[in-house]
C-alpha cells in the first residue's frame, strides 16, 4: 500500500508497506483519511452477463486499455453460494478473489465515506490529461510510460515506485502510486465519479469508481 502525509498543499509519498489482510489497513492507527483500493466495492446480488454500469463506463472511457477493467464478482460468489466459473469470471478475477472477499467483508455503508474504490488504468487516464495510456503495464514500454507521467506529476513518487518489497512486482507499485493520486484528489474534492449518479447495491453500497 502506498502512503502519503498531506500538510496544506505539500503532499509527500511515504515507502510503501506490505499489509497482511485489508482488516489490518483499516486498523492502522492513526487511521488513513481516505483509501483507494483496487477491489469491487458495490456489487450485484446474482451474476449477469454484462457489467455494472461503472465498469462498463470505465471499459468505454479507457477504449483498448478498457480490457483491464474486469467483470466484478457478484455476492453470490464472494459468500460461497456459486463458483467463479459458473459466475463467468476471468482466471485473473478467480486469483484475486480472496482479496475480493477480504474488502466485501469489512465494507459497510458508513465506511464508504473513507474507502473508495479505484482503477489504475483510470487512475492514469486522469493522469495523462483524460487520454489512455499506450501499452500494457506488462511491458517494459507500459512500464516506463507510467513512470514518466507519474514522475512528472508526483514529487517524491520514487519512494514508492523505486521500492524493493518482497513478492511485490515493479507494476503493482506503479498501480499502487496511481491510486494514491487518485486518494490525494478523492481527499481535495477534486476526485471525479463513475456514473455521475451511482446505483446502490442490496446493502446500501455504492456502487462506482472514482479517479
Amino acid at each position: 500500500m502506498a502512503s502519503a502525509k498531506i500538510a496544506g498543499s505539500n503532499f509527500a509519498p511515504e515507502p510503501p508497506r506490505l499489509y497482511d489482510s485489508f482488516l489490518d489497513v483499516l486498523s492502522e492507527r492513526p487511521a488513513f483519511s481516505i483509501v483507494v483500493v483496487y477491489a469491487p466495492i458495490g456489487y450485484l446480488s446474482v451474476p449477469q452477463s454484462g457489467y455494472r454500469d461503472c465498469d462498463a463506463e470505465a471499459r468505454a472511457m479507457l477504449g483498448r486499455r478498457g480490457i483491464a477493467v474486469r467483470k466484478a464478482p457478484a455476492r453470490d460468489v464472494l459468500n460461497g453460494v456459486m463458483s467463479w466459473r459458473d459466475a463467468g469470471l476471468d482466471a485473473i478475477s478467480a486469483t484475486m478473489l480472496p482479496r475480493y472477499v477480504e474488502v466485501w467483508a469489512e465494507m459497510s455503508p458508513y465506511r464508504q465515506r473513507t474507502i473508495y474504490e479505484g482503477q489504475p488504468e483510470l487512475s492514469f487516464y486522469q493522469l495523462n490529461k483524460d487520454t489512455p495510456l499506450q501499452y500494457s503495464k506488462t511491458s517494459d514500454a507500459g512500464h516506463q510510460e507510467r513512470r514518466t507521467i507519474l514522475r512528472a506529476k508526483m514529487n517524491g513518487i520514487d519512494k514508492v515506485v523505486d521500492a524493493n518489497i518482497k513478492t511485490v512486482r515493479d507494476r503493482h507499485l506503479l498501480d499502487a502510486s496511481a491510486l494514491l493520486w487518485s486518494a490525494r484528489r478523492v481527499f481535495a474534492r477534486a476526485a471525479k465519479r463513475i456514473p455521475i449518479e451511482p446505483k446502490w447495491d442490496s446493502e446500501g453500497l455504492r456502487m462506482e469508481i472514482v479517479y
